[in-house]
């Protein structure tokens, strides 16, 4: 097992997260907590709203294949064209850029480190980190929770 995968993993175990917070106001689609709990499964929950982190290959998302585009599963905004979806081997969805005016970022601290939360620039449901790991052209990865996402086939 790589460093990576050991802390992804022991991450996804802990489900180490945060509440949201006030911070929910700022964005353009929000709702209440009873909204959100009625809307979204209880995995889905505590990843979108609370930070947590999906189990490494869980998601069926990691394996889409075809030409389409990833959305928020929040408020279904387009996030991610498939085009930028490459195999990281870390068992979550990565991409190598977000699709434009698509997500925001803050700095998470929640570990030993310093990392790069990303969130839906709309309705600011957490959907991963960003590390500067990946491939060309960018040399980022963004590393998303699948639950956080839907697709939709070109």
């Amino acid at each position: 097992m790589t460093r990576r995968g050991f802390l992804a993993t022991t991450v996804a175990a802990l489900g180490l997260g945060v509440t949201r917070g006030t911070a929910a106001e700022r964005f353009e689609i929000t709702r209440s907590e009873a909204e959100w709990r009625a809307m979204l499964s209880d995995l889905e929950y505590r990843v979108m709203r609370e930070e947590g982190t999906e189990r490494a290959f869980t998601s069926p998302l990691n394996d889409e294949k075809r030409a389409g585009t990833f959305l928020c599963k929040g408020c279904d905004l387009p996030l991610y064209a498939s085009e930028t979806k490459f195999d990281s081997g870390t068992g979550w969805p990565s991409f190598y850029q977000a699709l434009p005016n698509a997500v925001e970022t803050k700095p998470d601290r929640k570990l030993f480190i310093t990392r790069t939360e990303c969130h839906c620039r709309r309705c600011g449901s957490h959907l991963g980190h960003i590390f500067d790991d990946g491939p060309p052209p960018t040399g980022k990865r963004h590393c998303i929770n699948g639950v956080s996402l839907t697709f939709r086939p070109a």
